[in-house]
Protein backbone atom coordinates (compact mmCIF):
# COMPACT_ATOMS: atom_id res chain seq x y z
CA UNK A 1 0.00 0.00 0.00
CA UNK A 2 1.28 3.47 -0.81
CA UNK A 3 2.37 5.39 2.20
CA UNK A 4 0.07 8.22 3.11
CA UNK A 5 1.64 11.65 3.01
CA UNK A 6 2.25 13.21 6.39
CA UNK A 7 0.52 16.52 6.79
CA UNK A 8 2.71 18.96 8.74
CA UNK A 9 0.82 21.67 10.56
CA UNK A 10 2.50 24.55 12.34
CA UNK A 11 0.66 25.02 15.58
CA UNK A 12 0.57 28.45 17.19
CA UNK A 13 2.69 28.92 20.30
CA UNK A 14 1.17 29.47 23.73
CA UNK A 15 2.10 33.16 23.49
CA UNK A 16 0.30 33.46 20.17
CA UNK A 17 -2.79 31.76 21.57
CA UNK A 18 -3.13 33.88 24.69
CA UNK A 19 -1.69 37.29 23.66
CA UNK A 20 -2.76 39.84 21.10
CA UNK A 21 -0.49 41.04 18.30
CA UNK A 22 -0.30 44.44 19.98
CA UNK A 23 0.90 42.81 23.22
CA UNK A 24 3.54 40.82 21.32
CA UNK A 25 4.81 43.95 19.55
CA UNK A 26 4.93 45.78 22.86
CA UNK A 27 7.01 42.98 24.40
CA UNK A 28 9.63 43.38 21.64
CA UNK A 29 9.65 47.17 21.83
CA UNK A 30 12.66 48.83 23.49
CA UNK A 31 11.81 50.19 26.92
CA UNK A 32 13.52 52.60 29.26
CA UNK A 33 14.84 50.94 32.41
CA UNK A 34 16.35 52.43 35.56
CA UNK A 35 19.76 50.76 35.94
CA UNK A 36 22.15 51.24 38.90
CA UNK A 37 25.13 53.37 37.84
CA UNK A 38 27.61 51.04 39.53
CA UNK A 39 26.42 48.21 37.27
CA UNK A 40 27.33 50.11 34.08
CA UNK A 41 30.93 49.84 32.87
CA UNK A 42 32.52 52.31 30.46
CA UNK A 43 32.99 51.25 26.83
CA UNK A 44 36.44 49.64 26.31
CA UNK A 45 39.01 52.10 24.87
CA UNK A 46 36.44 54.89 24.87
CA UNK A 47 38.27 57.62 22.88
CA UNK A 48 36.38 60.62 24.27
CA UNK A 49 37.68 62.30 27.42
CA UNK A 50 35.22 62.65 30.29
CA UNK A 51 36.31 65.65 32.36
CA UNK A 52 34.73 66.91 35.55
CA UNK A 53 34.98 70.48 34.25
CA UNK A 54 32.60 73.44 34.40
CA UNK A 55 30.38 72.04 31.63
CA UNK A 56 30.10 68.72 33.48
CA UNK A 57 29.16 70.49 36.72
CA UNK A 58 26.46 72.43 34.84
CA UNK A 59 25.08 69.15 33.47
CA UNK A 60 25.07 67.69 36.98
CA UNK A 61 23.09 70.68 38.27
CA UNK A 62 20.61 70.30 35.41
CA UNK A 63 20.17 66.60 36.21
CA UNK A 64 19.59 67.44 39.89
CA UNK A 65 16.76 69.74 38.84
CA UNK A 66 15.21 68.00 35.84
CA UNK A 67 16.63 64.46 35.82
CA UNK A 68 18.17 62.71 32.80
CA UNK A 69 15.98 63.76 29.88
CA UNK A 70 17.54 61.47 27.23
CA UNK A 71 18.07 57.82 28.27
CA UNK A 72 21.54 56.32 27.84
CA UNK A 73 22.09 53.35 25.54
CA UNK A 74 23.68 50.23 27.03
CA UNK A 75 24.15 46.59 26.16
CA UNK A 76 24.08 43.71 28.61
CA UNK A 77 27.23 41.66 29.20
CA UNK A 78 27.44 37.92 29.76
CA UNK A 79 28.04 38.39 33.50
CA UNK A 80 24.77 40.34 33.88
CA UNK A 81 26.34 43.81 34.17
CA UNK A 82 25.99 46.48 31.49
CA UNK A 83 28.33 48.33 29.13
CA UNK A 84 27.75 51.96 28.23
CA UNK A 85 27.41 52.60 24.50
CA UNK A 86 26.05 56.17 24.40
CA UNK A 87 25.77 58.29 27.53
CA UNK A 88 29.17 58.39 29.29
CA UNK A 89 28.81 62.10 30.12
CA UNK A 90 25.25 61.60 31.39
CA UNK A 91 26.48 58.77 33.59
CA UNK A 92 29.28 60.91 35.04
CA UNK A 93 26.98 63.90 35.61
CA UNK A 94 24.35 61.67 37.24
CA UNK A 95 26.97 60.30 39.63
CA UNK A 96 28.09 63.86 40.49
CA UNK A 97 24.42 64.78 41.03
CA UNK A 98 24.18 62.02 43.64
CA UNK A 99 21.95 59.71 41.61
CA UNK A 100 22.19 55.95 42.12
CA UNK A 101 20.38 54.96 38.90
CA UNK A 102 20.17 56.28 35.35
CA UNK A 103 17.45 55.69 32.72
CA UNK A 104 18.76 53.42 29.95
CA UNK A 105 17.66 51.60 26.84
CA UNK A 106 19.12 48.07 26.71
CA UNK A 107 19.92 46.95 23.17
CA UNK A 108 21.46 43.74 21.83
CA UNK A 109 24.47 44.89 19.76
CA UNK A 110 27.56 43.28 18.27
CA UNK A 111 30.95 44.78 19.17
CA UNK A 112 31.22 46.60 15.84
CA UNK A 113 27.64 47.89 15.94
CA UNK A 114 28.28 49.21 19.44
CA UNK A 115 31.54 50.90 18.36
CA UNK A 116 29.88 52.70 15.44
CA UNK A 117 26.93 53.92 17.54
CA UNK A 118 29.28 55.02 20.34
CA UNK A 119 31.48 56.97 17.91
CA UNK A 120 28.62 58.57 15.94
CA UNK A 121 26.75 59.68 19.07
CA UNK A 122 29.86 61.45 20.44
CA UNK A 123 30.91 63.07 17.16
CA UNK A 124 27.74 65.18 17.35
CA UNK A 125 29.25 67.16 20.24
CA UNK A 126 30.17 70.79 19.56
CA UNK A 127 33.76 70.64 20.84
CA UNK A 128 35.90 67.61 20.01
CA UNK A 129 39.66 67.43 20.61
CA UNK A 130 41.96 66.32 17.75
CA UNK A 131 43.04 63.27 19.80
CA UNK A 132 39.39 62.28 20.31
CA UNK A 133 38.67 62.52 16.58
CA UNK A 134 41.86 60.61 15.79
CA UNK A 135 41.07 57.56 17.90
CA UNK A 136 37.33 57.72 17.12
CA UNK A 137 37.95 57.72 13.36
CA UNK A 138 40.41 54.85 13.73
CA UNK A 139 37.97 52.75 15.77
CA UNK A 140 35.09 53.39 13.40
CA UNK A 141 37.13 52.61 10.28
CA UNK A 142 38.33 49.31 11.76
CA UNK A 143 34.77 48.40 12.77
CA UNK A 144 33.43 49.21 9.30
CA UNK A 145 36.09 47.05 7.65
CA UNK A 146 35.36 44.13 9.99
CA UNK A 147 31.63 44.32 9.41
CA UNK A 148 31.91 43.31 5.77
CA UNK A 149 28.29 43.49 4.68
CA UNK A 150 26.85 46.55 6.37
CA UNK A 151 23.21 46.73 7.17
CA UNK A 152 21.97 49.80 9.02
CA UNK A 153 23.58 53.20 9.27
CA UNK A 154 26.84 51.82 7.91
CA UNK A 155 25.54 49.79 4.97
CA UNK A 156 26.33 50.31 1.32
CA UNK A 157 23.31 50.10 -1.02
CA UNK A 158 24.49 46.89 -2.71
CA UNK A 159 25.60 45.19 0.52
CA UNK A 160 29.16 44.93 -0.81
CA UNK A 161 32.17 44.17 1.33
CA UNK A 162 34.10 47.41 1.77
CA UNK A 163 37.85 47.73 1.49
CA UNK A 164 39.86 50.44 3.29
CA UNK A 165 39.49 53.02 0.49
CA UNK A 166 35.71 52.47 0.20
CA UNK A 167 35.33 52.61 3.99
CA UNK A 168 37.22 55.92 4.09
CA UNK A 169 35.03 57.31 1.31
CA UNK A 170 31.86 56.19 3.12
CA UNK A 171 33.10 57.66 6.41
CA UNK A 172 33.87 60.91 4.63
CA UNK A 173 30.29 61.13 3.35
CA UNK A 174 28.86 60.47 6.82
CA UNK A 175 31.20 62.85 8.67
CA UNK A 176 31.54 65.65 6.13
CA UNK A 177 35.31 65.11 5.91
CA UNK A 178 37.47 64.22 2.93
CA UNK A 179 39.09 60.79 2.80
CA UNK A 180 42.53 62.42 3.09
CA UNK A 181 41.47 64.43 6.14
CA UNK A 182 40.20 61.31 7.91
CA UNK A 183 43.51 59.60 7.11
CA UNK A 184 45.40 62.59 8.56
CA UNK A 185 43.43 62.41 11.80
CA UNK A 186 44.10 58.67 12.10
CA UNK A 187 47.83 59.38 11.62
CA UNK A 188 47.76 61.36 14.89
CA UNK A 189 47.26 58.09 16.81
CA UNK A 190 50.93 57.36 15.99
CA UNK A 191 52.09 60.30 18.12
CA UNK A 192 53.41 59.73 21.63
CA UNK A 193 51.02 61.01 24.29
CA UNK A 194 52.96 64.21 25.27
CA UNK A 195 53.05 65.38 21.62
CA UNK A 196 49.36 64.53 21.12
CA UNK A 197 48.55 66.53 24.26
CA UNK A 198 50.31 69.53 22.69
CA UNK A 199 48.08 69.14 19.61
CA UNK A 200 44.99 69.16 21.86
CA UNK A 201 46.32 72.30 23.56
CA UNK A 202 46.83 74.03 20.16
CA UNK A 203 50.57 74.30 20.83
CA UNK A 204 51.37 72.13 17.80
CA UNK A 205 49.33 72.84 14.69
CA UNK A 206 47.42 70.01 13.00
CA UNK A 207 49.38 69.66 9.76
CA UNK A 208 52.86 69.73 11.38
CA UNK A 209 51.57 67.12 13.85
CA UNK A 210 50.57 64.83 10.96
CA UNK A 211 54.10 65.09 9.52
CA UNK A 212 55.64 64.34 12.92
CA UNK A 213 53.48 61.21 13.28
CA UNK A 214 55.77 59.48 10.75
CA UNK A 215 58.72 59.66 13.17
CA UNK A 216 59.63 56.64 15.26
CA UNK A 217 58.76 56.72 18.97
CA UNK A 218 62.40 57.32 20.01
CA UNK A 219 62.70 60.13 17.46
CA UNK A 220 59.53 61.71 18.84
CA UNK A 221 61.02 61.59 22.35
CA UNK A 222 64.15 63.35 21.04
CA UNK A 223 61.98 65.95 19.33
CA UNK A 224 60.02 66.57 22.54
CA UNK A 225 63.26 67.14 24.49
CA UNK A 226 64.51 69.54 21.80
CA UNK A 227 61.21 71.45 21.78
CA UNK A 228 61.35 71.87 25.55
CA UNK A 229 65.00 72.98 25.38
CA UNK A 230 64.30 75.54 22.64
CA UNK A 231 60.87 76.46 24.03
CA UNK A 232 59.28 76.24 20.58
CA UNK A 233 57.20 74.01 18.32
CA UNK A 234 57.98 73.17 14.68
CA UNK A 235 56.29 74.90 11.77
CA UNK A 236 54.93 72.84 8.87
CA UNK A 237 58.14 73.43 6.89
CA UNK A 238 60.29 72.36 9.85
CA UNK A 239 58.13 69.29 10.56
CA UNK A 240 58.35 68.26 6.89
CA UNK A 241 62.14 68.62 6.98
CA UNK A 242 62.39 66.59 10.21
CA UNK A 243 60.23 63.85 8.62
CA UNK A 244 62.47 63.82 5.52
CA UNK A 245 65.64 63.38 7.60
CA UNK A 246 63.93 60.56 9.50
CA UNK A 247 62.96 58.73 6.31
CA UNK A 248 66.57 59.03 5.12
CA UNK A 249 67.80 57.63 8.47
CA UNK A 250 69.75 60.84 9.08
CA UNK A 251 67.78 62.25 12.00
CA UNK A 252 69.61 62.93 15.26
CA UNK A 253 69.24 65.23 18.26
CA UNK A 254 71.72 67.65 16.69
CA UNK A 255 69.76 67.72 13.41
CA UNK A 256 66.47 68.32 15.25
CA UNK A 257 67.97 71.20 17.25
CA UNK A 258 69.47 72.69 14.10
CA UNK A 259 66.09 72.62 12.32
CA UNK A 260 64.20 74.06 15.31
CA UNK A 261 66.73 76.91 15.58
CA UNK A 262 66.04 78.00 11.99
CA UNK A 263 64.23 81.32 11.82
CA UNK A 264 60.59 80.94 10.83
CA UNK A 265 58.81 83.34 8.45
CA UNK A 266 57.18 86.20 10.41
CA UNK A 267 58.83 84.90 13.57
CA UNK A 268 58.67 87.31 16.49
CA UNK A 269 61.97 87.47 18.35
CA UNK A 270 61.71 86.23 21.93
CA UNK A 271 63.72 87.05 25.01
CA UNK A 272 64.34 83.96 27.14
CA UNK A 273 64.81 84.15 30.90
CA UNK A 274 65.83 80.95 32.74
CA UNK A 275 62.92 79.86 34.93
CA UNK A 276 65.10 79.36 38.01
CA UNK A 277 66.06 83.06 37.96
CA UNK A 278 62.46 84.29 38.34
CA UNK A 279 60.65 81.41 40.07
CA UNK A 280 61.48 82.78 43.57
CA UNK A 281 59.39 85.88 42.82
CA UNK A 282 56.16 83.97 42.09
CA UNK A 283 54.02 81.46 44.00
CA UNK A 284 54.29 77.90 42.75
CA UNK A 285 51.84 77.18 39.94
CA UNK A 286 51.54 80.79 38.73
CA UNK A 287 50.42 80.72 35.05
CA UNK A 288 53.00 81.85 32.46
CA UNK A 289 50.67 84.60 31.23
CA UNK A 290 50.45 86.04 34.76
CA UNK A 291 54.25 85.92 35.13
CA UNK A 292 54.67 87.73 31.81
CA UNK A 293 52.15 90.44 32.75
CA UNK A 294 53.82 90.98 36.14
CA UNK A 295 57.29 91.30 34.58
CA UNK A 296 56.01 93.81 32.00
CA UNK A 297 54.29 95.86 34.73
CA UNK A 298 57.48 95.82 36.83
CA UNK A 299 59.51 97.03 33.85
CA UNK A 300 57.01 99.82 33.19
CA UNK A 301 57.33 100.98 36.83
CA UNK A 302 61.13 100.77 36.58
CA UNK A 303 61.09 102.82 33.38
CA UNK A 304 58.82 105.43 34.98
CA UNK A 305 61.12 105.74 38.01
CA UNK A 306 64.21 106.12 35.80
CA UNK A 307 62.53 108.90 33.84
CA UNK A 308 61.61 110.68 37.11
CA UNK A 309 65.25 110.43 38.24
CA UNK A 310 66.47 111.94 34.97
CA UNK A 311 63.91 114.76 35.20
CA UNK A 312 65.04 115.62 38.75
CA UNK A 313 68.68 116.11 37.68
Amino acid sequence: MPKSKELKLELPSVDELFTTEEERLDANREKVQEIPIDQIEDFPNHPFKIKEDEAMMEMAESIKEYGVLVPALVRQKANGSYEMVAGHRRKCASRLAGMKEIPCIVRNLTDDEAIIIMIDSNLQREKILPSEKAYAYKMKLEAMKRQGKRTDLTSSPMGMKLNKKQSLDKMGEELGESRNQIHRYIRLTELIEPLLDLVDENKIAFRPAVELSYLGKDEQEQLLDAMQYEDCTPSLAQATKIKQFSQENKLSEAVILSILQEEKPNQVEKIKIPKERISKFFPKGTPEKKIEETIVKALELYQKRERQKQSAR
